[in-house]
């Protein structure tokens, strides 16, 4: 049983063009539950086995300290630790540059937003002058509507100095540049004299103009800025060198995620994500906006071109990010299509079935604006629990390639470590997938999240922010860089680091977040565009490939991450405990009103003290978790969690007073909002890997019944 609008769908709008067939994508459809169904509900059930012998051997052993012997025999006993099977190397042919070969940002994107997701695939290049002018990259009042031309001659400055470190010149500051001229395929500058780049190298090319290039291409890293000139320009004329705008390559690549940034609860909701991850991949996807007080459409950009120093050829870079889509994990089911006797199948089957379905038109050549120029599908899953469920989920991909007729191996596997069971085997999950794996990425907040819940048991947990400074994290993230290093993984994938959550912190980031480069990470996520390009930066200041080229792998991380952050006997005061308490319900309720009463999967949630923080289902599972063992281990009551949690609602409330479509949770504190709330921290415990996507879902289904 197929739900009606969401078959219309595919086989009326997706399926034309990819020589797939109605009958037989839908049979192949049911062939995969028949044959694979078993298996997911299987490996789900030996979750719950584990977890509840992981339970009870910590209750057998309450009050005692852990012993890492005794507990890590006991893993391998359980098989939850599986034996190593020796060395062996990561084979993934066919992957795009941008993920094989160039370090750079990645941003994540709710595909269930057209006009996000257009924005964030045109993130492929970002101003660097309106990063910094309207970010605090920069000190000062960036307050009023027109523009400030005192700011703007300080955001000059700052672009100077980054070109200076990154772009020297011979001799002088990009500050003394007055013009640009290229001659004999070489670029110079008039500064009180002509100087060249100190690195020819570096010139990748130009856009002729009336008196000189209207724009220059530099290359550092493999990756691209573009000066752009124009004395008449309001910003060009107030530069001596006539720059209107600094372009940086920004997200070289881009996740549509469908998970955990997406709210996709019913059929109805999974034909939008559908429909607009079929318009990426056949370029066509277009969205309403207004601008100058008109209606236009804003669209994928096409590709770039400049001619080459030579002045012989043309260069052309894309225009856009190369797209992955983020399929749901193994664990969440779906009623849009049912067996006969009324069951639901699991949604991770419908998910690649029908986005490797809209990739076909890009493998085939047929979409407006090629995405894969190497014919790959590029899926990232999450939630994988350890390798037998890698290889369920490869599989499924070898099945679904078939349905689609596709080359074995054209769908590529991004694998999220961010469950306990797949890092502490992180190794063997890449090996059952050396062929597909393009991507090994870290995520604290849901990894957290699940050391908590596989923990449960063993003890009350350390504050948040002590559990992100404990041991544990540092080997997980090190963990994560040495199974790329040792598998040479490096040249046919990407190894990853978690998001920048703040969006409005960029100042912090570019502090910050250049820490993921010299680890060895070859990308990291980024909330926004804007966050894309200023990240950008890092890897032009750090050559990751000269970083990951000293690294040997090999760090005795595993022991690390098995020292589970307890509290032990550390003894918190009431005050510690209510902040703490206080913090996790603010930010729990502020992104659960959104996702229950809107539909928003992803959006920024102001915390406690009014910053706004960019948060998804990672984020409310690591608080409710925490709240929910501290509960259960008796630092909270449950009146003491009701109280905190009606008066953060209060503070909620308040927050979103200006928005005409939230609901209330003060002061009837009754509302569906309210009581997804109250199940996420009550019924957190008993919860499957303290997952939150249960809760919200029948919740979120619940209000659209209510409001409809």
């Amino acid at each position: 049983m197929i739900d009606e609008h969401l078959k219309a769908l595919v086989d009326q709008e997706i399926m034309p063009g990819t020589g797939v067939q109605p009958d037989s994508f839908w049979s192949g459809m049911g062939d995969i539950v028949r044959e694979l169904g078993p298996r997911n509900k299987a490996l789900l059930e030996k979750r719950d086995q584990i977890q509840a012998t992981i339970d009870a051997w910590h209750l057998e052993r309450k009050g005692k300290p852990l012993d890492p012997v005794e507990y890590k025999a006991f893993l391998e006993k359980i098989g939850y630790l599986v034996p190593s099977q020796g060395p062996y190397e990561v084979e993934t042919a066919n992957v795009d540059p941008e993920i094989a070969h160039v370090p750079g940002p990645q941003l994540v994107c709710p595909v269930d937003n057209a006009r996000f997701i257009v924005n964030a695939a045109n993130a492929r290049w970002g101003s660097l002058l309106d990063a910094i002018y309207g970010t605090d990259a920069l000190p000062g009042d960036r307050s009023g509507s027109g523009y400030n031309a005192e700011r703007g001659a300080k955001v000059f400055e700052e672009v100077q100095r980054y070109l200076d470190q990154i772009f020297p010149l011979e001799g002088k500051s990009w500050n003394d540049v007055t013009a640009l001229h290229v001659k004999d395929g070489a670029l110079v500058a008039e500064a009180g004299g002509v100087v060249g780049l100190k690195q020819q190298g570096q010139f990748a090319g130009y856009s002729p103009g009336a008196t000189g290039p209207s724009a220059v291409l530099l290359k550092n890293n493999n990756l691209h800025f573009e000066i752009r000139i124009d004395r008449e320009h309001p910003v060009g004329k107030s530069h001596k060198a006539g720059f209107k705008d600094v372009q940086v390559e920004s997200a070289l690549s881009t996740i549509a995620d469908a998970e955990d940034s997406a709210c996709t609860v019913d059929a109805d909701d999974k034909r939008v994500a559908y429909g607009n991850w079929a318009g990426l991949m056949k370029g066509t996807i277009s969205v309403p906006m207004m601008k100058g007080g008109k209606e236009v459409l804003r669209q994928l950009e096409p590709d770039r071109s400049w001619t080459q120093p030579d002045g012989k050829a043309l260069v052309t870079l894309p225009g856009r990010s190369v797209l992955l889509c983020r399929n749901v994990g193994p664990h969440m089911y779906t009623d849009a299509v049912k067996t006969k006797d009324g069951s639901e199948v699991p949604e991770q089957f419908l998910d690649i079935l029908i986005t490797g379905l809209a990739a076909v038109h890009d493998i085939k050549g047929k979409s407006k604006h090629r995405n894969s120029k190497t014919g790959s599908v590029y899926i990232v899953k999450p939630k994988m629990h350890g390798p037998e469920e890698v290889q369920l989920v490869m599989d499924l991909f070898s099945a679904a390639e078939r349905v689609l007729g596709l080359e074995q191996n054209t769908i590529k596997v991004g694998i999220m470590d961010e469950e306990r069971r797949t890092t502490v085997n992180l190794r063997e999950c890449m090996r059952v997938a050396k062929h597909r794996v393009f991507f090994v990425n870290t995520g604290f907040l849901d990894r957290t999240g699940d050391e908590i819940h596989t923990s449960f048991e063993a003890g009350p947990m350390l504050p948040k922010a002590d559990i992100k400074a404990a041991p544990w994290l540092g080997a997980y993230e090190d963990n994560n860089v040495d199974a790329g290093i040792e598998s040479k993984f490096v040249g046919h994938g990407q190894i990853g680091k978690g998001m920048w959550a703040a969006p409005e912190n960029m100042a912090q980031m570019i502090r910050e977040k250049i820490g993921h480069c010299k680890a060895g990470a070859t990308t990291a996520w980024v909330p926004s565009p804007t966050g894309a390009t200023l990240h950008a930066l890092h890897y032009h200041l750090c050559n990751v490939r000269e970083v990951q080229a000293g690294m040997k792998g090999g760090r005795p991380t595993l022991d690390k991450i098995l020292q589970v952050p307890l509290l032990g006997e550390r003894k918190l005061s009431a005050e510690e405990i209510q902040r703490e308490l206080e913090n996790n319900l603010q930010g729990l309720l502020g992104y659960v009103v959104r996702w229950v009463g809107q539909g928003v999967g992803c959006s920024k949630v102001p915390d406690m003290n009014h910053v706004q923080l960019m948060e998804d289902r990672a984020t409310l599972r690591i608080s409710s978790q925490h709240v929910a063992n501290w509960w259960h281990h008796g630092l909270v009551t449950k009146d003491q969690v009701v109280e905190t949690m009606k008066k953060m609602a209060v503070v909620v409330d308040e927050q979103n007073k200006g928005d005409k479509d939230y609901k209330r949770m003060s002061p009837a504190f009754d509302s569906i909002e309210w009581q997804a709330a109250l199940d996420l921290v009550f019924k957190g415990r008993v919860t499957a890997n303290g997952y939150t996507e249960w809760t919200l879902s029948s919740r979120r289904r619940e209000r659209k019944a209510v409001s409809a």
